[in-house]
């Protein structure tokens, strides 16, 4: 044996740590194993906040861009490395929306940069609708003059530089680091299609509030080598629409992510937005509302944190598929033309959808009528992470709960958020989630009948994948 020059050999002090080792039953290949299991994890964030006048994305009431801020919009990422070096980033960001034009702007980016496949690269948006329209994203919301379009047009590309510029950070920031999960709830939300907003009180007082809802709150922790809180990445089902103002901010998901960040000093709260397209919050209307209900996820965040919290470990894999999906016709020449001319309310945004529309048709043809819709699944040791497009309805989620495990999260608004993703039951029933949003999104009709079996059967292809890789 060598020993060190400088150091004394000591047998005896060496037998008993072996022994103690063999009594512990820590081998020295049980401590190669331990080693191999280390995950890294690293974090980073960008302020997206609007520095100039913007039109807020959302509504179609509004009638002038904002100018004011009550809180600050941001972009922020979390990056995990395996203990194989396999890597993927999830990128968070206080907006409305996102559209694959950017997603996979800035997934191209971190593949040049960090060699990451595309299925490796999550996005999602937090949908808080105190957010600047997003180039590309709600376009029959409005029609905007040249000068407010190049304004919006940069802030597009001021947000592909602030998401790139955050998944570097955290790619560049990745350490050894320990995952764990837990799960929450919190139960602000209730379902808008089977419930009026000035019941609610008395329904929910009285436990009879009806329709489909999901109260679950999962948790992602991230610990340090040292055992400091770095990150925590939670989701919820429910629209992040308390406020209807003119002032920028993120909403009761904005306000959760800088409660929690306060009460844990230097770590990264993210939030990922779950299947609540026909959930929203309650009470609403007012900053005050958006910080309760913020609190309300930060204190379940924190009884998550103070009890028993199950270890990840083990391996990352990821996939992701388009699924062709149409949309069920076209309008006609009169049907658009009657949408322009007529008055109604809200008539600038039938003007808008005509308009996209048309324009559509001309380019593109019979070709209008057809989507490739977005699908990737991760699997975080034995989490499963499915990220779905658009504003998906929470029967979604229900369902994966019990097709998939409760080790599966499902979230929506993730990659392209180009409609609302109704379930066969809402797309039969109509009104706004089944029909007539798509008015809003600058699409020609509602989705073709069986989208549901199809999102769900190809959804189970890519789990199914991503459980099975080595």
């Amino acid at each position: 044996m060598i020993v060190s020059p400088t150091r004394t050999f000591r047998p005896r002090l060496f037998s008993a740590l072996l022994a103690l080792l063999f009594a512990a039953g820590i081998t020295s290949s049980a401590l190669a194993a331990v080693s191999a299991e280390t995950w890294k994890a690293g974090t980073g964030k960008e302020n997206i906040t609007p520095k100039e006048p913007l039109w807020m994305t959302g509504y179609a009431f509004r009638t002038r861009p904002a100018t004011e801020k009550a809180q600050d919009l941001w972009v922020k990422a979390l990056a995990f490395e395996d203990p194989s070096g396999r890597r993927g980033v999830i990128i968070t960001a206080d907006l409305c929306g996102i559209t694959r034009e950017l997603s996979d702007q800035v997934a191209a980016e971190l593949g040049k940069r960090f060699s990451l496949p595309r299925s490796a690269v999550m996005t999602n948006a937090s949908h808080t609708h105190s957010s600047p329209w997003l180039e590309g994203n709600l376009m029959g919301l409005r029609l905007f003059s040249p000068e407010d379009m190049k304004r919006l047009v940069t802030y597009r590309l001021r947000v592909a530089v602030s998401m790139i510029a955050a998944a570097t950070q955290a790619l560049k920031a990745l350490a050894p680091a320990t995952l764990a999960t837990g799960e929450g709830e919190a139960t602000f939300g209730f379902n808008r299609r089977n419930n009026s907003a000035t019941q609610v009180t008395a329904l929910r007082a009285a436990g009879k509030l009806r329709g489909p809802n999901d109260d679950r709150v999962p948790i992602l922790t991230v610990k340090n080598a040292s055992g400091k809180l770095v990150a925590v990445l939670l989701s919820y089902a429910c629209h992040n629409t308390t406020l209807s103002g003119y002032e920028w901010h993120g909403d009761y998901a904005g306000c959760a992510q800088a409660e929690i960040e306060k009460r844990h000093p230097g770590a990264t709260a993210l939030f990922a937005t779950g299947c609540g397209a026909d959930l929203n919050p309650f009470p609403r209307g007012e900053i005050a509302h958006a910080e309760a209900h913020g609190r309300a996820l930060a204190d379940t965040t924190d009884r998550v944190l103070a009890g028993t919290l199950r270890p990840i470990s083990g391996r990352f894999a990821s996939a992701m598929s388009d699924l062709p999906l149409t949309f069920s016709r076209t309008p006609t020449e009169e049907e658009l033309r009657t949408q322009r001319e007529k008055e109604q309310p809200f008539k600038e945004m039938y003007q808008a959808w005509s308009h996209v529309v048309e324009e559509d048709m001309r380019k593109r043809g019979p070709a209008v009528l057809d989507y490739a819709y977005p699908i990737q699944a991760w699997q975080l040791g034995s989490l499963t992470w499915v990220a779905l497009g658009g504003e998906v309805v929470v029967d979604y989620a229900l369902r994966f709960k019990k097709e998939l495990g409760p080790d599966a999260w499902i979230f929506a608004y993730s990659t392209d958020v180009m409609a609302y993703i109704p379930n066969e039951r809402i797309l039969q029933e109509g009104r706004y989630e089944g029909d007539t949003s798509m008015i809003v999104y600058g699409k020609p009709a509602k989705w073709t009948a069986g989208l549901e079996d199809r999102i769900v059967t190809r959804t189970h292809e890519l789990v199914k994948e991503v459980r099975a890789e080595k």
